[in-house]
């Protein structure tokens, strides 16, 4: 089987890139399952109930968050009522959200989705490798296709994380940095790991944001709004092939696409 996790989706244009993309890719990858994470695709920060459900419109089975959660707090409600978007599993046991969700791909197989988030240079948290542990006793036993999406800044939090969950995982993906990494790899255990799968949003930015208004305030000290940008959106993520007997993956991917790939698919 094969499952996408499309990199953190930073605000409307991020969006627009994915709706349109999403249904695409399903058909030309033959995907299984579309995780992504929406923790900046309002506004660059958090995500609403609206957003929710464009994304689940768009063809994503699956949402994972990370240090902006509830930065829009309307979303408490859904993450308190609905099966197919998570919190980070290491928040406290009382915050708003589930630790881990179970979904079905359209194979049929059970895949098991987990949020962490890392602790270099992040906000205080508790042990994301104890949170796993834990998370991995509650699956059910039958379940042997997990995906962990790690939402840290270290490569070396992540890479840690993934040598730690290396044959108890099928894959150990990361998020936050917005940057692509070019490190993906199969370990010997057979999780896929990589680093960073990158973002949904505007290459031509500051992580996404408006070049300008970054570049501002870091020379000047002077706030500014760091607004999205719009301009050269690109998708990107990373997707796995993994047995859904064994839970091990075979091979990883990592893609690029943007709304110039989309129309010469279409021609």
């Amino acid at each position: 089987m094969r499952i996408l996790l499309l990199g953190d989706i930073v605000g409307k244009p991020g969006r627009q890139l994915v709706a349109q993309a999403v249904p695409k890719l399903r058909k030309r990858l033959n995907l299984d399952l579309v995780v992504a994470n929406a923790e900046n695709s309002a506004g660059g920060s958090g995500v609403t109930p609206a957003i929710y459900q464009e994304l689940l419109a768009a063809g994503v089975d699956g949402i994972t968050l990370g240090d902006h959660i509830y930065r829009r707090s309307e979303i408490i409600s859904v993450l308190e009522r609905e099966p197919n978007i998570v919190k980070p599993a290491n928040f406290p046991r009382t915050a708003p959200g589930r630790d881990w969700m179970l979904l079905k791909s359209t194979s049929g197989v059970r895949v098991v989705v987990v949020s962490l988030l890392g602790r270099v240079f992040m906000r205080p948290v508790d042990c994301p490798w104890a949170a796993i542990d834990r998370v991995l006793l509650e699956v059910p036993p039958d379940v042997r296709v997990i995906l962990v999406d790690f939402h840290a800044e270290a490569t070396s939090d992540k890479q840690l994380m993934g040598r730690y969950l290396d044959g108890r995982v099928s894959a150990v993906l990361g998020t936050h940095t917005h940057v692509q990494t070019a490190d993906e790899q199969i370990f010997p255990g057979g999780t896929a790991f990589q680093c960073d799968v990158g973002m949904c949003g505007s290459s031509l930015s500051i992580l996404g944001r408006k070049i300008d208004s970054v570049l501002e305030t870091t020379l000047s000290f002077r706030p500014t709004f760091f607004d999205v940008a719009s301009q050269d959106v690109q998708l990107c993520g990373t997707y796995v092939d993994v047995d859904p007997v064994t839970g091990h993956a075979s091979s990883i991917q990592r893609i690029v696409v943007t709304s110039h790939d989309l129309s010469a698919w279409d021609k």
